[in-house]
């Protein structure tokens, strides 16, 4: 798994599948080619302050280092855009929450609720 840095990459990425959750919104691109997976996270100043927008970052870094690499395809970029639930949510509702989004930008019905954005 590799890391996007360019913002071309994640310009590109927006123009993908998306599939919001309660703490992010995760941008699926296929590249079209066979390639490794490639993933991107931002998190804007509406979040808060550096301290909460990089305490955010970590979560969902750890969210996608510790899921299920078999879900994501290869030759795909992913970008997760932090929102600022991210800070109070529990890690295991992240988890769910990149899951049933990874099914939804995949084109697989949600396995959970049918409105993700509601608790």
């Amino acid at each position: 798994m590799q890391r996007l840095r360019q913002r071309a990459d994640f310009l590109a990425a927006a123009t993908g599948a998306k599939a919001p959750v309660s703490g992010f919104v995760l941008q699926a691109l296929d590249r079209r080619e066979d390639g490794p997976v490639r993933v991107g996270f931002t998190v804007s100043r509406k979040v808060g302050n550096a301290v909460e927008r990089n305490r955010v970052r970590r979560r969902l870094r750890e969210v996608v280092r510790l899921s299920s690499t078999a879900r994501m395809r290869p030759g795909f970029d992913y970008v997760l855009i932090g929102r600022r639930a991210a800070l109070d949510l529990p890690f295991d509702r992240l988890t769910e929450d990149f899951d049933r989004a990874l099914g939804r930008v995949h084109g697989k019905s949600p396995t959970a609720t049918p409105h993700a954005g509601t608790r």
